[in-house]
């Protein structure tokens, strides 16, 4: 059993007692809400007459449902409308702040929790959404949950929750140019499997991740569940400190010293013992691509599409299922593959750095003629430092929308949807059959500059050839 480490400490520190049915009762410091799962929760609080335990431990804001092109009110979808509605009700009935608006700095509830602060080392964090694992970039245990665990966090700020298993997954070396971190973590999927993660914590650690910022750790830390793993951290160091200084909800004065040294002190000790562990060579990850309808079918760039025979007896099912879904044939190579749609945006690459690679690669080019490329900001404090540096500019200049922020085609309950069987090229998390919006849309996962390398070609190629 692990011990020492900072899953350990920070569950430890929170846990409230043990329950009759084995399970712990865990106080959740952070919980962050939107606009979809959380009506529910908000209505049954309503009829049992029970109030929010702590409003000023709760935020909220709006995200999967806001359309990109513009968040003018009324929406013309009804739905959306009125799940807006609900939460604008609920937050006023309850006191909860709420992020809505350019001028509250509306965003996706996994960019907004990090980048204003909120999110801080050695918290529990609980929302209503399966990839609330990101926030564990910054060293707290994040939990995704649903709208019956959300009402009851509203009511109590607890959850009841099993004890997981720590598993250290150790990324050494050095990546190389054209490598970013949603290779890396697409690379961990694919070694270790969509259900390698069940029952554990993934612990990030190594050289590779130490060298990254905040936010490629977040973007690793984001695709944890597509793992199998209910969360994932990276332990607190320097980086960390760093990025959450002066942040608005960051603590300022003496209580930055404080938190300062808390956080330090629940990084896992040295001699910390670990349930599992795993070692890659992040020297030889190059940039990756799906190939089929999980997160864990891909490959490198300059592979071919697997025969079903090569692969394990317990995935030959799935891969047969996905290539009849995709149309692809197996042993075709992934370089060439034609796109429809470039997506760049996501709560996994909508940050301002994903922003900058991906215009990196489209400065001074024009998207394929074929291609719809659509860039969408995580949120409005990115899409305002986006706009400073003049990024907006280069996307529109090579023939790519740049929209508004918000969950945007990642998982489409808003306008932006594929239609019909187009391939996207997409920097989000699922390739879900249907995920996009159409029921035989196809999704194939990048990172930036991949997916903005496949929007100035037309198909998909090696974004390293592209940025020589």
């Amino acid at each position: 059993m692990s011990s020492r480490t900072l899953y350990d400490k920070v569950w430890d520190a929170h846990c409230v007692r043990q329950l009759p049915t084995g399970q712990d009762q865990v106080f959740i410091g952070l919980h962050l809400v939107h606009e979809v799962t959380s009506p529910q929760a908000f209505a049954a609080l309503r009829e049992l007459g029970r109030s929010v335990a702590y409003p000023h431990r709760t935020v909220a804001t709006m995200d999967h449902i806001v359309p990109t092109r513009s968040h003018a009110r009324p929406y013309l979808d009804s739905q959306a409308e009125a799940m807006a509605l609900a939460l604008e009700d609920a937050v006023t009935q309850y006191g909860i702040r709420l992020f809505d608006s350019p001028h509250t700095n509306q965003g996706i509830v996994h960019v907004l929790g990090p980048e204003m602060g909120f999110t801080q080392p050695g918290m529990t964090i609980a929302c209503g959404d399966s990839h609330t694992s990101t926030h564990g970039a910054l060293g707290a245990l994040a939990f995704g949950i649903g709208s019956t665990e959300v009402q009851h966090v509203l009511q109590t700020q607890t959850l009841s929750l099993n004890r997981l298993n720590v598993k250290r997954v150790t990324i050494e070396g050095v990546l190389q140019p054209g490598v970013y971190p949603k290779d890396v973590i697409l690379a961990v999927i694919q070694q270790l499997g969509v259900s390698g993660g069940l029952g554990y914590a993934y612990e990030y650690a190594g050289s590779v991740v130490s060298a990254m910022g905040i936010e490629g750790r977040l973007t690793m830390c984001n695709m944890s569940i597509e793992g199998g793993a209910r969360i994932g951290y990276v332990n607190p160091d320097a980086t960390t400190i760093a990025y959450l200084k002066d942040r608005p909800f960051a603590p300022k004065g003496e209580a930055w010293d404080r938190a300062v040294s808390y956080w330090q002190g629940v990084a896992s000790d040295a001699s910390a013992v670990y349930d599992s562990e795993y070692l890659m060579d992040g020297n030889q990850i190059e940039p990756m691509v799906t190939w089929g309808i999980t997160p864990g079918q891909s490959i490198g760039v300059s592979g071919v599409m697997p025969l079903v025979a090569s692969l394990p007896s317990d995935q030959q099912a799935i891969a047969e299922e996905a290539y009849r879904y995709m149309k692809w044939v197996p042993g075709q190579p992934v370089k060439g593959t034609k796109v429809d749609v470039a997506f760049i945006g996501s709560c996994t690459n909508s940050r301002l750095s994903d922003l900058q690679v991906a215009a990196q690669v489209m400065a001074n080019r024009r998207v394929h003629p074929s291609v719809n490329a659509m860039v969408v900001p995580g949120s409005f404090a990115v899409k305002q430092a986006a706009e400073a540096l003049g990024l907006d500019e280069v996307f529109r200049q090579a023939g790519a929308e740049w929209r508004e922020p918000g969950c945007s085609m990642c998982l489409a309950m808003n306008p932006d949807r594929l239609v019909g069987d187009q391939v996207c090229a997409s920097t989000s998390n699922r390739n879900f059959m249907g995920r996009q919006g159409s029921p035989t849309g196809r999704t194939m996962l990048m990172s930036p500059a991949m997916v903005a390398a496949a929007a100035i070609e037309g198909y998909v190629v090696d974004c390293r050839e592209v940025l020589a």
